[in-house]
């Protein structure tokens, strides 16, 4: 039998990937102040020994006031860098490629975690040693009523941040990640910038369509001249804002070809994030990102991944079948069953269940699971 599309490997410039199964980056407002701990070490860890082809550590802030939450992840010191080098060290022990999404949250910084309820930080509700920060974006706009309004970013503070990305890339490279991958979706700041609902400046960083997308490609620039080029190096989008006069699917379509144009190698398809509401996409459905990386890979010839309420193995294989995405990202699947990339193989290619390819330990006993359940279907029959 020919080896399912979950399972043949992919090469991206001199990175081969073992398997199309991307770990989603997944934050875990687990950190302290910015450094990663043993919890990261064994969230991301058991996914690499579960299989997956690729783990993504979750949105990195390049700078303090990037992170989402006093608990998220920095790259801007050696500190930060240290401990998520052990993490990169050992992902890649286990056959996986590391990975790692750069971003800055912009207007949507300095919350409280989610299950402190989410909301901006401010004098009267922060936490002891928590205290709130000054926000920034691309105008003086806040993310919804009740939020910090941000500060309006100057040209020079720009310049700033296209090197606070240039040196966190720096940083992932010693650290030993494979693949970096630039956050521009989900409402983030670069998201702010590209979409005409958030960002109303009139200088070079505003106004149409070229002016807006200005500091993504310039970021992209950067990170690509940093990264070495037998490296590939993604960008995730949200690809339709899903509110009305926002950033748009036809917008995403002469994005992307601009970063074709610049050497990003995946466009990795998220949507929403920039209003609360989400308008249109307030009901996901399993897989209702999928169209947005299908839409971008046939038009623009550019390889894609495809993210959002991926749960199964039949389902991720079709995407990959039908030609729709070259990579399927997962996060809540993974979450509730970190082998789930060695389960996919025993529904897709049973005879491979736990071959030699899987640690030992874990391969015997998911194959051993797979036999006990066919004798179990058996004999119900």
């Amino acid at each position: 039998m020919s080896e399912p599309a979950l399972f043949q490997p992919l090469t991206l410039r001199g990175l081969t990937l073992k398997n199309r199964v991307v770990v989603s980056p997944m934050c875990q407002y687990s950190a302290v102040d910015g450094v990663a701990n043993d919890w990261h070490f064994v969230h991301l860890g058991r996914f690499a020994i579960g299989g997956a082809g690729t783990v993504f550590v979750e949105a990195t802030g390049v700078e303090a006031r990037g992170r989402i939450s006093h608990g998220d992840m920095g790259l801007y010191n050696d500190e930060q860098q240290a401990a998520l080098a052990r993490i990169a060290a050992f992902v890649k022990s286990q056959g996986a490629v590391p990975a790692i999404q750069l971003a800055h949250a912009g207007r949507k910084a300095s919350t409280h975690r989610p299950w402190q309820g989410g909301a901006s930080i401010t004098p009267e509700n922060a936490l002891p040693g928590e205290p709130p920060w000054t926000t920034v974006a691309p105008s003086a706009l806040p993310f919804d009523e009740g939020w910090h309004t941000p500060h309006a970013l100057t040209l020079e503070e720009i310049a700033e941040l296209k090197e606070a990305w240039a040196s966190s890339t720096r940083r992932a490279l010693a650290a030993g990640f494979e693949i970096v991958e630039v956050h521009a979706a989900h409402g983030y700041l670069l998201t702010e910038f590209l979409s005409p609902i958030s960002n109303q400046r009139t200088d070079a960083y505003g106004g149409d369509l070229a002016g807006r997308m200005r500091l993504l490609l310039e970021v992209v620039e950067v990170v690509r001249a940093v990264w070495p080029e037998d490296r590939p190096v993604f960008v995730r989008i949200s690809a339709v804002d899903g509110t009305e006069g926002g950033w748009s699917l036809e917008d995403s379509l002469v994005l992307a070809r601009e970063l074709k144009a610049r050497g990003v190698d995946v466009v990795d398809c998220s949507s929403g994030g920039l209003s609360p509401s989400m308008a249109t996409l307030n009901r996901p459905a399993p897989g209702y990102q999928v169209p947005y990386a299908e839409a971008l890979r046939k038009e623009v010839k550019l390889a894609t991944m495809a993210v959002g309420l991926i749960l199964d193995a039949a389902q991720a294989e079709a995407i990959l079948q039908s030609g729709q995405a070259d990579l399927v990202a997962l996060g809540r699947a993974l979450l509730v069953d970190p082998n789930w990339t060695q389960t996919a193989k025993a529904a897709l290619a049973p005879e491979q269940a736990g071959d030699a390819t899987w640690p030992p330990a874990v391969g015997y006993a998911v194959k051993r699971l797979y036999d006990l359940r066919k004798r179990a279907q058996g004999e119900k029959k």
